[in-house]
């Protein structure tokens, strides 16, 4: 069995289309589908479902992938570890960070003495949602990302590093009925309950982050799905549309200029896991090729501690770290108001899954 048609074979399901798997490879199409073919007649089985608009893998496919990626992925650590030997380290990493992530610390800079220091080895980036690259990870098609968690405890198959963690609130226009209550003699000040949000219009983060992850669980814990109106990819904007009344806004916390200069109250969830978590992640169980050891041991240096942090106004630069959670007190109403997160990679001591804090 020849690798370069398993690679043609991974590379045609993760496009989802002949054309594209072409391209990417620098093959003409014709060719690729003769490949795929041998592939097939070689096994005995269809491999790949070409009736839809999207090519898409058979059961047998299906069953086949993982493999596939495995003898890929080994027969590349094979290249590496030699040359790791020979002195030279060289190929390939892949590193996955969600929208907002590369503020956290100098990416920019990490990566090009990365790459003076060894000059054989392409490092790849991409974006996207937090269940996306996690899921890559797992599977093996991202060797590393930086993703917000769904939850508090370990996830299956990856093994976790903390890098953010950060209560989340409730934001809404300062006439708002939940900001009216909470500033009201005698309020309770154990933070806003989950219930209160039932029945209410939601402004939040898109499925598939981590922030949106750990709201459908939450109110789902509470005996309620949530009523999620409106949805946009940065904090800033789901408090800009809090601020003009377009619902209840739920992000990690803000810094109280930042509340102030959007003109939103935010209220703590009373929940405790109701934090934004974002943590270095990587595949469980199977030693890192070299190149990507090497990059994960620099990423655990320059990330060293946890972060707890608040989002500062607009403009004002990049996330707060701050000590303690911060609690934004609610600003008196005006007269009249228009509704406006070892280097080697394997496990640490008395670590399960998720590195201690």
């Amino acid at each position: 069995m020849e690798l370069h048609r398993l690679r043609y074979f991974v590379t045609v399901v993760e496009e989802g289309s002949f054309t594209r798997a072409a391209a990417r490879l620098r093959l003409a199409q014709p060719g690729l589908s003769a490949q795929i073919a041998r592939l097939e007649r070689e096994l005995g089985q269809r491999l790949l479902d070409r009736t839809g608009r999207t090519v898409t893998p058979t059961e047998v496919g299906a069953a086949v992938l993982p493999y596939a990626r495995a003898a890929l992925a080994a027969a590349e650590a094979v290249r590496d570890t030699a040359a790791e030997f020979a002195g030279l380290l060289r190929g390939r990493v892949s590193l996955g960070l969600v929208p907002g992530a590369a503020p956290l610390f100098d990416l920019a800079g990490l990566l090009a003495d990365f790459h003076a220091d060894h000059p054989g080895v392409e490092v790849a980036l991409s974006e996207g949602g937090s269940e996306e690259m996690l899921t890559a990870v797992r599977e093996g098609r991202l060797d590393l990302a930086l993703a917000g968690l769904p939850g508090p405890g370990p996830l299956p198959g990856l093994r976790l590093r903390p890098v953010v963690d950060c209560p989340l609130v409730a934001a809404v226009a300062p006439g708002d009925p939940l900001a009216v209550a909470a500033g009201a003699p005698g309020a309770a000040t154990g933070g806003l309950p989950l219930t209160a949000l039932r029945g209410r219009r939601l402004i939040s983060l898109p499925r598939g982050t981590g922030v949106r992850g750990v709201l459908d669980g939450l109110c789902a814990e509470a005996g309620f799905t949530p009523e999620v109106g409106f949805e946009a990819a940065a904090p800033l904007m789901l408090a800009r549309l809090a601020a003009r009344g377009m619902g209840v806004a739920v992000l990690p916390a803000l810094t109280p200029e930042a509340a102030r200069e959007l003109g939103v109250v935010t209220l703590r969830l009373a929940a405790p896991a109701a934090r934004g978590r974002v943590a270095l992640a990587w595949r469980a169980g199977a030693p890192p090729a070299p190149a990507a050891r090497e990059l994960l041991g620099r990423l655990r240096e320059a990330l060293p501690t946890p972060r707890e942090t608040t989002i500062p106004a607009p403009g004002s630069g990049p996330p707060e770290r701050m000590s303690a959670p911060v609690a934004v007190p609610a600003p008196a109403p005006p007269p009249s108001h228009e509704p406006r997160v070892g280097a080697d990679g394997g496990p640490l001591p008395e670590e399960s899954g998720q590195e201690r804090r």
